[in-house]
């Protein structure tokens, strides 16, 4: 008897220290979702005071009428258009940042490399006040495009460091093998070198939406009377959170696990057309 349940004990161990890495991914990964599944969970509460802290009962009131709240919506547009903006503005720049820094020799190119991860390692009050006082002295009228001018240079320091990582990856003997085959050097960028290059520069235009869009400091340093979906929910979260808040977080967050599954699913599809 005695030996069987040393038997299954050492069993079960053995299986515990084969799956420890899987198990303790799951852990940390359901940890992360966690609030994610807290927002989705109260976006279907009908509070009766004034936060949305506290369960009551279930409703979808919120779910019908996303932009019951007065400005929610106009804010929320206001964010994604900075976010598509700043994103393709420091998705175009940081690509061609990473090439230079990457395929090209020239003077001050270790502080150019050391530069660019500046604003990554800086604090974003620091930066953020930073930014204001060059609008303020270049007297611009702070709204919008300050707003938008400052994502793109907060943003540019991902974009450089997701792309420049696959730059560096690439085979060179692959743009060789495309120009001893007659193509230009403008066929062989938009063939063999851009499609190589195609998921840094898309992890890093990911990177930039997702930051640009989330980002409260910066904005509100450079916001002027401009209103961003960050900066009402805090707004709001002083005076009552509405329900409409988790509503449109849940739908983003919904929105971003859809895309992911779809990026994976054609990922998935090309490898095996390959093999």
């Amino acid at each position: 008897m005695n030996t069987r349940r040393s038997r299954t004990f050492g069993t079960s161990v053995n299986w515990l220290k084969r799956h420890l890495v899987v198990i303790a991914g799951l852990l940390t990964l359901g940890y992360l979702l966690l609030p994610n599944v807290v927002v989705t969970v109260f976006s279907f509460n009908k509070p009766t005071g004034r936060f949305n802290y506290e369960w009551q009962q279930f409703s979808m009131d919120a779910w019908k009428d996303p932009c019951g709240v007065a400005g929610m919506c106009g804010s929320l547009a206001v964010s994604l258009q900075i976010a598509v903006w700043a994103t393709l503005g420091a998705t175009v720049l940081g690509t061609m940042i990473a090439f230079a820094l990457v395929r090209y020799r020239f003077r001050a190119r270790g502080a150019v490399n050391s530069l660019i991860f500046l604003p990554m390692a800086m604090p974003e009050v620091v930066m953020a006040a930073s930014l204001l006082t060059l609008f303020l002295n270049m007297g611009a009228r702070l709204g919008f495009w300050t707003i938008l001018i400052a994502h793109v240079m907060f943003c540019l320091s991902f974009v450089v460091t997701a792309v420049k990582a696959r730059v560096m990856s690439m085979d060179p003997r692959l743009e060789q093998a495309a120009q001893d085959l007659y193509a230009g050097p403008a066929q062989t960028f938009l063939r063999v070198t851009l499609p190589i290059a195609a998921p840094g520069i898309a992890a890093g235009a990911l990177l930039a939406f997702a930051l640009s869009f989330d980002d409260f400091i910066i904005t509100n340093f450079n916001a002027g009377s401009t209103v961003t979906f960050p900066m009402f929910v805090w707004g709001s979260a002083q005076r009552g959170t509405p329900v409409q808040i988790n509503v449109i977080g849940t739908t983003m967050f919904i929105v971003a696990v859809l895309f992911v599954l779809a990026s994976m699913a054609v990922g998935n599809r090309r490898k095996r057309q390959k093999a």
